[in-house]
């Protein structure tokens, strides 16, 4: 099957995201004197949960939280910690030899844009990317196949003719929706036991140049009706 475009999610798995959104809650927590556990930290869809983490921590500190100052310092911490952060093992090498291939890049993230773009232009992986479709774009985020759907019609590509790469469940189970097979590398925050439903496991970019990778991807299973 020829292969045209590739399709990633960004955040987990081209930089640790992930990472720098649960220390910087925790840091918040810290300003209160309180300890944020990472269980059940991370929703298993896409899209913002933070409000409801507002609210969380709202509900522990007590009348005297203020959601705006709070707000303001997370915030400016992460930024400060996504400063920091640079692709993660093996993709700028995958970018490479995807532009030796001749294939399309696209990202396909249940976030914001803002976020999105800016960290890709910081880290200079914008410049091989095609297309951006993102959680601001579409109405329902993944497991919802959306933004997958998004990012085909800009590419102009049929699902047949793409491969996405995902860091969690529910960001297969969305590019599989949208009909394209789906390579996992698991983030660190999700067991690696839930993804079966995956096309292909890998622990990282780092562990196969991307023409093995793509040349062991099984056949496209017939979708069902």
């Amino acid at each position: 099957m020829t292969i045209d475009a590739l399709i990633f999610d960004f955040d987990g798995l081209l930089l640790d995201t992930e990472t720098t959104l649960l220390e910087s809650w925790r840091f918040e927590w810290r300003q209160h004197g309180l300890e944020l556990s990472e269980h059940g930290f991370f929703a298993d869809h896409g899209g913002d949960v933070n409000e409801e983490r507002y609210a969380a921590l709202a509900a522990a500190v007590g009348p005297a939280y203020d959601r705006a100052a709070s707000h303001a310092r997370r915030t400016t911490y992460r930024r400060g910690l996504n400063q920091r952060l640079e692709p993660a093992p093996g993709i700028r090498a995958w970018f490479r030899e995807a532009g030796e291939l001749g294939l399309r890049l696209a990202v396909a993230s249940s976030s914001h844009e803002d976020h999105v773009r800016g960290n890709l232009v910081r880290t200079g992986l914008a410049a091989d990317i095609t297309v951006l479709a993102c959680g601001n774009e579409v109405a329902a985020h993944k497991p919802d196949p959306a933004v997958y759907l998004l990012a085909l019609k800009r590419l102009g590509v049929a699902a047949e003719r793409a491969v996405a790469f995902e860091d969690t469940p529910h960001g297969v189970a969305a590019a599989q929706a949208a009909g394209l097979r789906c390579v996992a590398i698991p983030n660190l925050y999700v067991e690696k036991a839930r993804f079966a439903a995956a096309d292909l496991v890998l622990p990282s970019a780092a562990t196969a140049p991307l023409s093995e990778v793509l040349a062991g991807l099984p056949e496209r299973r017939t979708r069902r009706p």
